[in-house]
């Protein structure tokens, strides 16, 4: 499934989201999508540092969203 990778800035007074990376990439499943998520964090040149991210599949339904943090593994350092 074809499914586009946002990572973003939220602002904590007003929860407002600044798109820093946008990636379309296809995985086959969730799981797929989230390692996926986690490698391209490392891998982009992103303005800033995100700190949330969300899962979005083509039709525009969220898959998953949330804090960065919650998607690294316990050993992993967060990317720069």
């Amino acid at each position: 499934m074809k499914v586009v990778i946002e990572y973003y800035r939220t602002r904590a007074q007003d929860s407002a989201h600044a798109v820093v990376g946008r990636e379309t990439v296809e995985v086959h499943d969730l799981d797929g999508a989230i390692e996926m998520a986690r490698a391209l964090a490392g891998a982009l040149d992103m303005p800033q540092r995100p700190d949330a991210l969300s899962i979005v599949d083509m039709t525009g339904l969220v898959i998953l969203s949330g804090a960065f943090d919650s998607f690294q593994c316990p050993d992993e350092e967060p990317p720069t």
